[in-house]
């Protein structure tokens, strides 16, 4: 299951995981994703959050045609990590490396997610995100995939994207997507609770999780103040309290563990996959604990690349600056 592959070995001076996470978030000035991609509003099936009152799930992608001559090498689909969107930077830089190489991309946004530029991302939906909703990214993923036509299609996500991108590739198994060859898990968060209770252990990461949340749910709130008040949660000191109240109240869970359990991935969860699938991780990721990929049983499908630095969806190095993330995974696309 562990794949041989030259181990990322960044300068000492940004190996913590902490520098590697912070500096990932530098963006390149010679980007041409921002350029080339463009918005499509995708119908993602019936909305199934308890908030929705018969209406549609609405996510909004971006799409880039490939830069080859002969017609590209394939779609990839991009995803995000939670409160993240498709131009967080190390979207923007896959999309960069992939575009150059001849592929097209899609980064689509999960719900309540986005850059805000064309739509404000809380307006789309009356019902809030949760990561238990594999359905609406599934039913937009079969409308992506066959914008591939007779290509291979692909899907790569980072952190709470790449929860999902691994489930959508157990989905695979039962629901096929057109032409899918290959799926890749950045740091994914296959145990979120496992996740939450790591960043409720770093002070810099609980600081920079609860802001961006609380961000989101008060944009929420504003938007909807005869669905949601969010405001017992600015008293809660911890991720995981404030997924316990707020499961509890918003998603029709019993909790946080009760919420958790249904979009955890066990250590036997691999065994009916039938499409090759990677994950790239960093020991020191200070996020998501690498034994949960350890424990994992083995399957020919699944290969491990597990780096002993990197942070969490960092892996920058110095002098020169550089975000090594794309070289990884391109380094593993199969396009044979």
């Amino acid at each position: 299951m562990n794949s041989p592959q030259q181990l990322f070995q960044p300068n000492p001076l940004v190996r913590s995981s902490v520098m590697q996470s912070s500096l990932a978030r530098r963006v390149p000035t010679n980007l041409i994703t921002p350029r080339v991609v463009r918005p499509i509003l995708l119908d993602a099936g019936e909305d199934k959050t308890p908030q929705a009152n018969g209406e549609r799930v609405k996510l909004l992608g971006y799409y880039g045609p490939s830069l080859s001559m002969n017609g590209g090498r394939g779609l990839v689909l991009l995803l995000h990590g939670w409160e993240g969107c498709s131009h967080s930077t190390y979207n923007m830089t896959m999309g960069d490396r992939l575009l150059r190489a001849g592929f097209e991309i899609f980064q689509l946004n999960l719900r309540d997610h986005g850059p805000n530029i064309h739509f404000n991302k809380y307006a789309l939906n009356r019902g809030i995100f949760n990561g238990t909703l594999i359905d609406e990214v599934a039913e937009a993923t079969h409308q992506i995939a066959q914008m591939a036509g007779d290509k291979p299609f692909y899907i790569i996500g980072a952190s709470m994207g790449g929860s999902f991108a691994m489930r959508l590739a157990l989905r695979h198994s039962q629901t096929p997507f057109h032409n899918l060859k290959q799926v890749i898990g950045i740091c994914p968060a296959i145990d979120p609770e496992a996740a939450v209770r790591s960043i409720d252990k770093h002070a810099l990461y609980l600081k920079y999780f609860r802001k961006q949340w609380l961000g989101s749910l008060i944009a929420k709130q504003k938007l909807y103040p005869d669905l949601y008040d969010f405001r017992p949660l600015l008293s809660m000191p911890t991720v995981f309290e404030m997924t316990d109240w707020w499961s509890a109240h918003y998603t029709g869970f019993q909790g946080a563990h009760d919420y958790y359990a249904h979009y955890t991935i066990a250590a036997d969860g691999f065994r009916d996959l039938k499409v090759h699938t990677s994950i790239i991780h960093a020991a020191n990721d200070g996020v998501i604990p690498v034994q949960n990929f350890y424990d994992l049983e083995p399957n020919p499908l699944l290969d491990l690349h597990i780096h002993p630095n990197g942070g969490h969806v960092g892996f920058i190095d110095l002098f020169p600056f550089h975000h090594y993330l794309p070289d990884l995974v391109m380094n593993i696309l199969d396009v044979s």
